[in-house]
């Protein structure tokens, strides 16, 4: 396996502070499984370390010290974390690997049980605990220096921080007594601008972490247990970041978060989401400004009007809806159904027009009859999606769903899934017959995989990594193109997810 996060030419560094290099260096690799949080995880952990003095590499096999950062979300997401971690164990074997230690979402679910079951993990580091990896590597954090000022911008004079999080928990929300480790504290780390990070994304894009945690009730899902109550960044930490990234030259920004429509609540910030994009599109060279994820009934006017005003801020939604369903969603503990979010979808289409909006599915939770996957398929056929991805339901211990009787079998569960994707399928191949003639601007990330006859890239409706591809078979004008760079171009040809296009002209 080639290390996954970085690669050596692609290394940006987000903090000017160095101490005196060691010799040798150690050298670290790192493997990031998962989401985008994670992602920036491991770039925070990868720029303490290498503020410490290390080096980073990409080849496994020359490494002194193995990271792998791990997700748990999901059963297959597990699975490819074990998989990863043993693989990696094979290199204090047959490598220069002295050390290997494990990190993430899997450490705060199986602390124990990883310390049992793999005795080549030589320290394991969860989610709140990143500045200890470090330690785990055997690196002394250099001497403090004086933190960067923050962008003057205050808007968070006077505020009242909510409990939200403090009244779930009174509700069990954050229970972990039969979980490994269970004694141990939830986690409530989150970085800020003054931290040091090394950039693992490709090209002009990077992604900002604006929150951390969830306080959301959903019976699906653990995730409050791995990351913890949900806390929001300063505005100012925020806003210093991103303009750092694109004095840099970053140029597109991502701000992620569990949920990025809740940012600031528990800062006494009304509209906060709204607020940080307004400041943030005003960043001059900053060409994408988008956000992932966006809860449904968190979707406010005020954030429409802001995607809407500024031509940088991308027209994009990605609204997780899980289902439609009443009785599933009710028992999901997530309410609504399927009138109510075609209301929404048609206020969100009505405030930005041609806006790409994305959702994501679970499928075959406890007690989903066919009736509801009915519902759901129909819902489907109305709200034409942009982009959708179809979950199998994970029954996960510790998620309120675990004890729900009237399990449905995974026959179902893959059946369901697959039907969902082919009604799918077929609506996104006519949605994007529509595509051929528009122009649109492009930015290039290389040759594809597939045939060096074709380069692809995304548009502005394309978020990183999860949506469809624009493939360029025809440069027109221009003799050749540079990835990283955005082109203007034209959609010639349009297949069931993917689109292909032609170059105009440099954007």
């Amino acid at each position: 396996m080639t290390l996954s996060v970085l690669d050596d030419a692609d290394v940006s560094v987000l903090d000017s502070s160095k101490t005196a290099l060691q010799t040798p260096r150690l050298k670290v690799g790192f493997v990031s499984l998962g989401c985008p949080k994670n992602l920036v995880d491991s770039e925070v952990m990868m720029g303490l370390l290498d503020q410490a003095g290390a080096q980073m590499t990409t080849s496994p096999e020359t490494a002194d010290i193995l990271v792998v950062n791990t997700c748990s979300f999901i059963d297959t997401a597990k699975q490819e974390s074990v998989d990863t971690i043993l693989e990696m164990a094979q290199h204090k074997t047959t490598g220069k690997a002295q050390k290997l230690i494990v990190a993430g979402c899997l450490v705060e679910r199986y602390r124990d049980e990883i310390r049992k079951n793999i005795p080549e993990v030589d320290a394991v580091v969860g989610t709140g605990e990143l500045e200890k990896i470090l330690e785990a590597a055997g690196l002394n954090a250099p001497v403090a220096q004086a933190s960067p000022a923050a962008s003057p911008f205050n808007i968070l004079s006077g505020t009242t921080a909510r409990a939200e999080g403090d009244l779930r928990e009174s509700q069990g929300r954050f229970a972990r007594k039969e979980w490994d480790g269970a004694d141990a504290a939830l986690p409530q780390y989150l970085y800020d601008h003054t931290t040091p990070r090394l950039l693992a994304t490709r090209g002009p894009s990077a992604y900002i972490k604006i929150a951390e945690g969830c306080d959301h009730p959903c019976s699906f899902c653990v995730i409050p247990n791995l990351r913890g109550k949900f806390r929001s960044r300063h505005f100012e930490s925020v806003v210093a970041e991103a303009e750092r990234l694109v004095s840099q030259g970053v140029e597109e920004i991502t701000l992620i978060g569990q949920d990025t429509t809740c940012y600031g609540e528990d800062l006494g910030l009304k509209d906060g989401l709204a607020m940080l994009l307004d400041k943030l599109a005003g960043i001059e060279g900053l060409r994408w400004l988008r956000f992932l994820y966006a809860y449904p009934n968190k979707i406010t006017g005020r954030l429409l009007e802001t995607i809407a005003k500024h031509d940088n801020i991308c027209k994009y939604l990605d609204v997780p809806l899980q289902h439609a369903s009443g009785p599933v969603l009710k028992s999901m503990k997530r309410g609504a159904n399927a009138d109510i979010f075609l209301k929404t979808i048609e206020k969100v289409r009505a405030a930005v027009p041609g806006i790409a909006l994305r959702t994501s599915f679970i499928v075959g939770f406890p007690g989903e009859t066919d009736a509801d996957f009915e519902t759901l398929s129909n819902f489907v056929r109305e709200a034409r999606f942009d982009w959708l991805g179809v979950f199998g339901y994970s029954d996960e211990e510790g998620s309120g769903a675990f004890s729900h009787g009237e399990k449905v079998p995974a026959k179902v569960i893959e059946q369901r899934k697959r039907a969902l994707m082919r009604l799918q399928k077929g609506l996104s191949k006519k949605a994007k017959q529509q595509w051929v003639g528009r122009t649109v601007n492009v930015l290039v990330e290389g040759e594809s995989a597939e045939t060096p006859l074709l380069w692809e890239g995304r548009s502005q409706f394309h978020a990183p990594e999860i949506d469809g591809t624009v493939y360029i078979n025809d440069f027109g004008p221009l003799e050749t193109i540079v990835p990283g760079r955005f082109y203007e171009c034209e959609i010639t040809e349009a297949h069931d997810y993917d689109v292909v296009a032609r170059v105009l002209s440099e954007a």
